[in-house]
């Protein structure tokens, strides 16, 4: 049996084993099986691959993107780019390789959703974690300018405090990467000044549990266009299948 499985510190909200588990039966692959491990701390993923040595790929998920690097032996080229990984490939001769497939899936999504590039487009990254630099890597590959946005001061981030009329107005798409919002916490949200949401605005968000987001009801109260991360989170699957399978 092919074991593959997600690792991060809280899963509740995750559809990964969901999403695998009915590409196995859909596919009639029955010598495969995907699960999740919840761990307090990345130093347990050596302790946890060698109790599990059926493991072929792991995903990874917040709050290890980037606490998980030590921990491998190489990391693709994509991943080092980004500075974040949520792919672990088991290498026939026993290395970790770490990739980054959200990139690849937050770009083909976005593509779909938010019809401007060049001087047209801007962009506000709420977060920079994992996830935000999978994100911004996307985000300059489409030519979209973008500000980071986060709690506490830092040299190329705005703070929350710091998001005027001006800001939202220049930056038609908005980008929550941080975990507010998530199932079971659904009555938080990202504090940006919703006031100033438009029509003319598109909200993105990585969240896909639950579908709609506190984040993104507020825009749709706005009228502005909004979407989830589960369609991100099929094409990063879909890229993470095919490392694991290569």
């Amino acid at each position: 049996m092919r074991q593959f499985g997600l690792i991060g510190k809280s899963l509740s909200h995750s559809f990964s084993q969901t999403y695998f588990t009915q590409k196995f039966h859909n596919l009639d692959i029955t010598d495969c099986r995907y699960d999740l491990f919840e761990i307090p701390s990345i130093s347990e993923l050596p302790d946890l691959v060698r109790a599990n040595p059926d493991l072929v790929g792991l995903n990874v998920t917040i709050p290890y993107k980037e606490q998980v690097w030590p921990y491998l032996d190489e990391v693709s080229p994509t991943a080092a780019r980004i500075g974040a990984v949520n792919t672990i490939e088991f290498a026939e001769d026993g290395r970790l390789i770490g990739h980054n497939t959200d990139y690849l899936g937050f770009r083909e999504s976005l593509r779909s959703f938010y019809p401007h590039t060049g001087e047209q487009a801007g962009a506000l990254v709420l977060g920079t974690g994992g996830s935000s630099k999978a994100v911004e890597a996307a985000l300059r590959e489409l030519d979209i300018r973008y500000l980071l946005v986060s709690r506490s001061p830092l040299n190329l981030a705005l703070t929350y405090e710091e998001l005027s009329l001006e800001i939202i107005k220049a930056h038609s798409l908005i980008i929550n990467t941080t975990p507010l919002g998530t199932y079971p916490n659904v009555a938080e949200c990202p504090p940006i000044p919703y006031e100033f949401l438009t029509p003319q605005h598109y909200l993105f968000d990585l969240i896909y549990n639950p579908r709609e987001t506190l984040f993104l009801e507020k825009g749709r109260e706005a009228g502005a266009q909004i979407k989830n991360g589960f369609e991100m989170l099929g094409f990063q699957a879909e890229a993470a299948w095919e490392i694991w399978n290569r």
